[in-house]
């Protein structure tokens, strides 16, 4: 009888369940809950804590996971031209432009600008407050050789630091000059403990001002515009790529309702918006 009895209805009921429990936990679900892709970017977009806010919600919309790997935007190009991600979200104009052209990235769009200001100590010893000529203040800076912490990093905040210089036509050298190596967060931590000057953009600087013994020294120039676009990486290069789950991520960054995600984020904790969209 008791053999009889555990072929019943009820305990085949919790066979089943069982089942159902076990092949969850070897990841059977629904394969559209479990997709992930591999987001090189900035590390401006994670120190900001945009990343935060566009994350979870592109997560929520279509069940994918993004896998964001924050470095510099050079680091970001190279890791995508060897195929270790699928799509880019970056803001160094001229090489992305140059990595579609060699046929490692397609799909390449405006998502949004920021720009860049110039941060030093709040007694501003170079006496630079309320400059808007960014050139003009670089070569002040290089002239009394005043303390200045580069990225040094090849990421886009690099790229544009090192534009200003060629504007200045300074090749800046010496022990005034300190080259970090690091992402735009901790060179801000450097600049303020050593009283020193840095290129910063403004998201990642008002995000972090409030332990940093810095202040905006120079704004508005136009050379300090800071455009970030998507480009997603060429399956032709890379066969192994998720181009259609990071073509829904490009789609979902420049859709109105993110840009307006985009174009409040900031607002509410520090007064003004630390981006601004320009998807079109």
């Amino acid at each position: 009888m008791l053999i009889k009895s555990c072929n019943g209805p009820a305990v085949r009921l919790l066979q089943a369940v069982g089942m159902l429990f076990a092949l969850s936990l070897f990841g059977c679900s629904d394969p559209e809950t479990t997709e992930s892709i591999t987001l090189v970017t900035t590390t401006s977009t994670r120190d900001s804590g945009l990343l935060d806010e566009l994350l979870p919600e592109f997560k929520k919309q279509t069940g994918i996971t993004v896998k964001p790997v924050a470095v510099g935007s050079g680091q970001a190009l190279e890791l995508a031209r060897r195929g270790d991600a699928d799509v880019l979200f970056t803001h160094s104009p001229a090489a992305e432009e140059k990595f579609v052209a060699d046929g490692f990235g397609v799909g390449r769009r405006s998502v949004m600008y920021n720009d860049f200001v110039l941060v030093g100590p709040k007694a501003d010893p170079a006496k630079l407050l309320g400059m808007t000529a960014i050139a003009e203040a670089f070569s002040r800076l290089a002239a009394a050789q005043t303390p200045f912490v580069s990225r040094g990093d090849e990421s886009g905040t690099h790229t544009k630091e090192r534009a200003i210089w060629l504007v200045a036509k300074i090749a800046p050298k010496g022990e005034w000059y300190i080259r970090a190596g690091t992402g735009m967060a901790h060179t801000l931590r450097i600049a303020s403990e050593k009283f020193a000057y840095t290129l910063t953009d403004r998201g990642t600087f008002l995000a972090q001002k409030h332990q940093l013994e810095l202040a905006i020294i120079c704004q508005r120039d136009p050379l300090l515009r800071n455009d970030y676009s998507v480009t997603l990486v060429n399956p032709k290069k890379h066969s192994h790529v998720h181009h259609a789950a990071a073509q829904k991520f490009a789609e979902f960054l420049t859709t109105p309702s993110t840009q307006q995600l985009i174009e409040r984020f900031g607002v509410e904790k520090f007064g003004e918006p630390l981006f601004f969209p320009s998807a079109k």
